[in-house]
Formats: structure tokens, sequence, C-alpha cells
């Protein structure tokens, strides 16, 4: 159990340190590449349901180890340069906590989705989460140095879920059980507090 502690500390500061190191001024193409970084990081929403999308590609196993959080990534690439361009999309904010709350109960409840649904869910939500990135792009920022800021933010996240997963997996089966179900039934709360306005 200490090893598999020890092993969740590393995770927790695998998700942690790029937020600290983006924490440091930077101009030209390296400011727009800093505060792309930093927008994943900076809100509860998205390192939730990037977490949550490694944890729940880690539980189905097989190709979507890989396959769901590069759905999410490309996906989410797309959505920003929505918005970037300045296409409406309605319903962003709610589709991004809604996404929290879905992501967190699929991983509670250890859902055997089929694949094809899966990737279908991880992009649609990877639309809304891309769009708010894209949107949010300071005037400043080199358009492609924001993106690439984003996106890599958006693999650890997703590798630290995977982290996670393989973690609780070593816990044990009744103990794995048990910390999944806490992982992703906080997650699943804590999106409907963000989609009620109390976070």
């Amino acid at each position: 159990m200490n090893s598999v502690f020890k092993s969740g500390l590393l995770a927790l500061a695998a998700v942690a340190l790029p937020a600290v190191a983006s924490a440091h001024p930077a101009v030209g193409e390296a400011a727009g590449f800093s505060h792309g970084f930093a927008h994943p990081m900076s809100g509860l929403d998205h390192v939730l349901a990037m977490v949550m999308v490694g944890v729940f590609a880690f539980q189905l196993g097989g190709r979507a180890i890989w396959l769901l959080p590069a759905t999410f990534v490309l996906v989410m690439a797309g959505g920003g340069a929505l918005g970037v361009a300045g296409v409406n999309l309605p319903f962003v904010e709610i589709g991004i906590a809604l996404s929290v709350v879905i992501l967190g109960a699929v991983v509670a409840l250890n859902v055997k989705a089929p694949l094809a649904a899966a990737l279908g869910m991880v992009g649609l939500f990877a639309i809304f989460h891309g769009h708010a990135h894209g949107a949010e792009m300071p005037e400043d920022a080199t358009g492609a140095a924001y993106a690439a800021g984003f996106m890599i933010a958006t693999v650890l996240l997703h590798g630290a879920g995977l982290a996670l997963g393989y973690v609780i997996g070593r816990a044990g089966e009744s103990r794995s059980i048990f910390v999944t179900r806490a992982a992703g039934g906080v997650a699943a709360i804590s999106g409907l507090g963000i989609l009620a306005g109390l976070i």
C-alpha cells in the first residue's frame, strides 16, 4: 500500500508541475505557448475532465488506452480552431461541466462502453473544451504556439489519468473498486457543482 501511495503522489506531482512551470513570464511565441499550456491547468473543469479521460481509457484497456486520449486531443484542436475563428458554439460551458459529470460517473461505475461509443463521447466533449481554449486565446499570442501549449498540457493531464488508473489498479481488487468509485464520484459531484455555479 505504501508504494501505491507513493505512486499516487508522483502522479499528482506530474499534474501540478506544469502549472508551476507556466507561471513564469514569457514573450512572443513563448508567451503564446505558456498561455496555451496554462489554460487547461487553470480550470478545475478542464483538469478533472482530462484526467477522467485518462482513467476511463485505462479502464477500457487495449486500443482505448491510446485512442481515447488521441481522439480527445485531435478533436479538441479542431474545436480550438473554431474558437479562434470566432465561430459561435452554443452551451460551451454547460458542455464542459457535463463532461466532468458524465466522465466522472463513467469512471465511478466502471462502464465498459464499446470503443466506438467511448470515442464518440470523448470527441463530443473535446469540441467544447477546445472551443473554450481557442476563444480565450490572448490577442497577442501566436495561434500555433498557443495550440501547441494547450495540446501538450492536455496530453500530460491524460497521462496523469492513465497513471492514476494504473496506481488504482495496483491497489488490489477490493481497494481499487472503492478508490475508482470515490475518484469518479468526486469528479462527478464537482461537475455538478460547476454546472450549478457553486464551484
